[in-house]
């Protein structure tokens, strides 16, 4: 029992590192699109090890991660990973630069590219991660994409898992473990 205690213990540990993840939807309501300004939108965000990012776009593009140098060229042809599927989520695994393009060269050469700095995590909650729209705020939609409101994307905001939560969870399933061992 001792050593089901400990190795929970740890996993408890380990969930309240890692639950402070954000997922961020690149580009919010504009998504991966050639109109969306994406220099100003990474700018705005502070990026940790154990977030994720979720690119949405058309078929007209595509996402490939690249080398620095083939990101300032947009060169696609030495793509490390390459997704056409639409819907394409990228967890940021370590610490350090990432670079992201669309697979169209002419689309890449108008901006549409990313670089994302990856800090490490160090059991911190997400500082830069997204805030709610207030109120009653608007939300515009670029002209490329549908206003149907039937297909509006989520944005990035309020996709925090805060540790509190976590921890939560984590000790009622401890108790519900503890309840386990000692009926068996």
């Amino acid at each position: 029992m001792a050593q089901l205690v400990l190795v929970y213990s740890l996993v408890v540990l380990g969930l309240a590192i890692t639950c402070n993840a954000a997922t961020y939807m690149v580009g919010d309501n504009s998504g991966w699109d050639i109109s969306t300004d994406l220099d100003t939108w990474a700018q705005s965000k502070k990026f940790v090890v154990g977030d994720l990012l979720l690119f949405q776009y058309s078929s007209s593009h595509s996402l490939e991660e690249v080398k620095k140098e083939d990101f300032d060229s947009c060169n696609t042809t030495n793509a490390a990973r390459t997704f056409t599927n639409g819907n394409t989520t990228v967890p940021l695994t370590e610490p350090g630069t990432r670079y992201f393009v669309c697979g169209n060269q002419l689309h890449c050469l108008g901006g549409m590219k990313l670089q994302v700095n990856v800090e490490d995590n160090h059991a911190n909650p997400p500082t830069g991660a997204p805030q709610a729209q207030p109120a009653g705020g608007t939300v515009t939609q670029p002209s490329s994409k549908s206003n149907n409101p039937a297909s509006v994307t989520p944005t990035s905001a309020g996709s925090v898992y805060g540790g509190r939560e976590c921890i939560v969870m984590a000790f009622l399933g401890f108790v519900a473990t503890m309840f386990w061992v000692v009926q068996v």
